[in-house]
């Protein structure tokens, strides 16, 4: 496939973008854009007894945090790739909105920090800012084929790693600067990688993309783990119910990006399933399916296989919406909307055979957001709404939810106490 190439000068473009702040005690989540958001934090070293320990604060702020840089990655890759899509045309609506739904999480993760710390917030959202900057120079770069932007580019990415280091430091000492400059080595050089593919048109985008957003969540453990410490936060942050809660959220948040990106794709290239792009991202979508199954077999091994037969169709279920939204037709949109909705009642069932303390209808209705989110967000993508990565963005907003659900059950059937 011939490189697509830009056209004209990128620049950032800020949004103006509402995002709920996030962590506590709380065990729910709500979301505004691409933010996920609970109560504040409860700066306590104390945890009722009846906080299960995937609910603990520690486990909290890991969770919350995982989610919005996997986010982040997902979203930064998307604003970049549309608008090599669209020639470096940061005037168009499509790219528009990618960007602005890029900002909102940027803005998301600085109230994060900024609940805790709070004057550090201003100054983190700059620096945020910044490096999303220098990721647009070097694709604009790579796109135009200008050797010296690039190189640029990266030394830019070298330096911020630094001066990133020194602002985390500064906030929170427990965490050595050039620990946390290290800690971003694989961020750059994996979502660089991701650029590549993109602006080569490469199958392989897809998969490289996931493959930057899985070195998210051990950045939010380490980040977790230093504001844990320095506030005195509850709550075991490497204990093994943070570490289900996080695992699970960070899958299921790929779980939408990856479903999104592949329907979106499969849109953009007409139905054409056997397009390379459209069997590179199905093949990324499928690898997150597995990896989901391997993640509950590993605790309940005989359920592995159903699992993945039951997760695979679901995902068959929003392709044939998919298809009869972009068709127009409107008796297969039904069947489909029909189908995901049988969908719920038997996942559900699968989910309680295997874990009782979940009961079958509450994870039937845990799934409501979940539907009813994805489709809308596939409605934008092919009406082609400038909306599309913010929809797609509130999707993902649900998966921690269904996350905490599916760990609670998970520690409170495998007696996890730590």
């Amino acid at each position: 496939m011939q490189p697509r190439r830009l056209k004209t000068t990128f620049t950032i473009v800020t949004a103006a973008a509402a995002a709920a702040l996030f962590v506590g005690t709380t065990s729910t989540y709500a979301a505004t854009g691409s933010g996920h958001s609970a109560t504040p934090m409860s700066h306590s070293t104390h945890t009722a007894a009846a906080v299960s320990p995937e609910a603990s604060t520690a486990a909290t702020v890991r969770a919350v945090l995982t989610a919005q840089l996997v986010d982040h990655v997902w979203l930064a890759g998307n604003a970049l790739d549309t608008a090599v899509l669209k020639g470096g045309n940061l005037k168009d609506p499509a790219v528009m909105g990618a960007v602005a739904a890029l900002d909102a999480n940027s803005v998301a993760l600085a109230k994060t920090l900024g609940s805790v710390y709070p004057k550090a917030q201003a100054p983190f959202l700059a620096s945020w800012r910044q490096h999303i900057g220098f990721f647009v120079n070097y694709t604009l770069g790579k796109a135009t084929k200008n050797a010296a932007m690039v190189t640029k580019a990266k030394s830019d990415l070298n330096g911020y790693r630094t001066s990133f280091g020194q602002l985390i430091h500064s906030v929170i000492p427990e965490l050595p600067a050039d620990a946390v400059a290290k800690e971003l080595i694989p961020h750059v050089a994996s979502l660089t990688a991701a650029i590549d593919a993109a602006v080569a048109g490469s199958p392989s985008y897809q998969t490289k993309l996931a493959a930057a957003a899985a070195h998210m969540p051990m950045t939010a453990q380490v980040l977790t783990n230093g504001i844990v410490t320095n506030k005195h936060l509850d709550g075991n942050v490497d204990g093994t119910a943070a570490t289900v809660r996080a695992v699970l959220t960070a899958q299921l948040v790929d779980h939408v990006w990856l479903a999104g990106n592949a329907l979106d794709t499969a849109v953009l290239k007409g139905g054409n399933l056997k397009d390379p792009a459209v069997m590179g991202a199905v093949a990324a979508l499928d690898a997150n399916s597995v990896a989901l199954a391997k993640t509950l077999g590993s605790v309940y091994p005989k359920a592995q296989a159903p699992f993945l037969a039951s997760w695979r169709q679901h995902i068959g279920f929003f392709v044939n919406y998919t298809l009869g939204k972009a068709t127009k037709n409107a008796a297969m949109v039904t069947k489909a909307k029909s189908d995901l909705n049988g969908y719920r009642t038997s996942f559900g069932q699968l989910i309680h055979s295997v874990i009782p303390e979940l009961p079958a209808d509450a994870v039937a209705k845990e799934l409501i957001p979940h539907v009813a989110s994805l489709t809308a967000a596939i409605d934008a993508a092919v009406a082609g709404s400038p909306s599309y990565q913010a929809k797609l963005a509130a999707a993902a907003a649900h998966m921690p939810m269904t996350a905490q659900v599916l760990t609670n059950g998970i520690v409170t059937n495998e007696h996890i106490t730590n």
